[in-house]
C-alpha cells in the first residue's frame, strides 16, 4: 500500500502550504507600517494577478505553449464564487484580524483553514473522509480553540474571530477551486488574482486609503506573488491528485511555518498555550499526512478536458484534430472500469463509499 506521501500531489500541497505560511508574518510587517488592511489585502493579489498574468503570456511569446486546458464559458460562475469568497472576503477579513493579533498566533490559528476546507468537502461535496481525519480534524479545532481564547468575560478576541472567518471563506473557495482543477491553474490563479487585487485596492481607496510608497507597493507584490499566486497554483495542481480534503489536510502545514517565521520577526514569546495549541494542531496533522486508502472502485463513463498522459485511466483513441506529444490537453471519454489501487479523490476518483 503506497504512503499518504503520494507524488505528485502531497509535494506540491506542501510547497504551496509553505509559501502561503510564510506570507503571513511578512503581511504583518507591512501593516506594522501604518498599511490600510483593504489596500495590504488588493497589493497582495494584484501583485499575484500581474505576476502570474506575465507568465501566462511569456509562454507564447517564447514559443511553450500551455499543455492545461483553458478555462471556459462553463467555468465562469464558479470563477466568479471562487474570486469573491477566496480573492475578497478572505484577505481582507485576515488583514483586519492581523491587525489586533499576534503574529505567530494568526499563523496557528490559519490551521482552521483545513479543517473548514475538510468539513465543506465532506458534508456538502460529499468527499469521503475516513474517521482518522475526523479526529485529525477534531485535534487541529481543539488548538485553534485554545490558541484564539482569551479567557475571562472577552472570551474569544475580535481579531481571532476575523481570522477564523478568512478560513471559512478560502474553505469555501477551496471546494469551489476544486470545481476548475481541470483547467489551467496558471490562467485562473492570474484572473482571479487581478480581479480580486483590483476590487481590493478600488474599495481601500473609496475609504480613504492613501497610496502606500513604492517599496511598500512591491514588497506587497513580491509577497502576494509567491505567497498568494504561486502558492494558489500548486494548489489547484495538487487538487487534482488528492481531493480537496486531503489536499487541506497537507496545507494545514502552512501555519507552522509561519508561527516559526513569526518568532523569528517579532518580539514574541513561545507561551505555554501556543506550545500547546502547536502539539495539538501537530497530532492531528499526522493523523491526516498518514492515512491511507485502497479498495475496489467503479469508474463511470465520463466526458471531460484536463491534462494528462496515456496511463492506465486514459487509454481513449485520438481524433485527427488532437494532440500527438505528451502530456496533452484535450477533451476526452472514460470507459466504465471496476478495478483495485491507492487512490485519493482526485480527478478521477470522486466515488461514493459505502459507511
Amino acid at each position: 500500500m503506497r504512503s499518504a506521501l503520494s507524488w505528485p500531489g502531497a509535494p506540491m500541497a506542501l510547497v504551496s502550504a509553505a509559501l502561503f505560511g510564510a506570507s503571513t508574518p511578512l503581511a504583518k510587517l507591512l501593516l506594522g507600517g501604518g498599511l490600510d488592511p483593504w489596500a495590504l489585502a488588493g497589493l497582495l493579489y494584484l501583485g499575484s494577478g500581474i505576476g502570474l498574468g506575465a507568465v501566462h503570456l511569456s509562454r507564447g511569446l517564447f514559443g511553450m505553449p500551455s499543455t492545461e486546458a483553458p478555462l471556459r464559458r462553463a467555468d465562469l460562475p464558479w470563477l466568479a464564487l471562487v474570486i469573491l469568497c477566496g480573492g475578497i472576503m478572505g484577505p481582507l477579513l485576515l488583514m483586519i484580524g492581523l491587525t489586533t493579533t499576534a503574529a505567530s498566533a494568526a499563523a496557528l490559528l490559519l490551521n482552521v483553514e483545513g479543517l473548514a476546507t475538510m468539513a465543506i468537502a465532506w458534508l456538502v461535496f460529499r468527499e469521503n473522509v475516513d474517521r482518522r481525519l475526523l479526529i485529525g480534524a477534531l485535534a487541529i479545532l481543539a488548538g485553534a480553540l485554545l490558541l484564539s481564547w482569551q479567557g475571562g468575560p472577552s472570551g474569544v478576541g475580535i481579531g481571532a474571530l476575523a481570522i477564523i472567518g478568512a478560513c471559512a471563506a478560502w474553505g469555501i473557495d477551496n471546494n469551489l477551486t476544486r470545481k476548475l482543477s481541470s483547467a489551467d491553474p496558471v490562467q485562473l490563479a492570474a484572473i482571479k488574482g487581478l480581479v480580486a487585487g483590483s476590487v481590493n485596492l478600488a474599495l481601500a481607496w473609496s475609504r480613504g486609503a492613501v497610496l502606500p510608497s513604492p517599496g511598500i507597493m512591491a514588497s506587497g507584490a513580491l509577497i502576494g506573488f509567491f505567497g498568494y499566486g504561486v502558492s494558489l497554483v500548486l494548489f489547484v495542481l495538487a487538487l487534482r491528485h488528492l481531493g480537496t480534503a486531503r489536499t487541506g489536510a497537507y496545507f494545514s502545514t502552512a501555519p507552522f511555518l509561519g508561527t516559526v517565521l513569526a518568532l523569528a520577526l517579532f518580539p514574541e514569546s513561545l507561551s505555554l498555550k501556543l506550545i500547546g495549541a502547536a502539539i495539538l494542531m501537530a497530532i492531528g496533522l499526522y493523523l491526516h499526512l498518514t492515512e491511507q486508502h485502497q479498495h475496489d472502485h467503479a469508474h463511470e463513463a465520463m466526458t471531460h478536458e484536463h491534462r494528462h498522459v496515456h496511463d492506465s485511466h486514459h487509454q481513449h483513441v485520438h481524433g485527427p484534430g488532437d494532440p500527438t506529444g505528451e502530456p496533452h490537453s484535450h477533451v476526452h471519454h472514460h470507459v466504465p472500469m471496476v478495478h483495485r489501487h491507492p487512490h485519493y479523490p482526485d480527478l478521477h476518483h470522486r466515488h461514493e463509499h459505502d459507511h
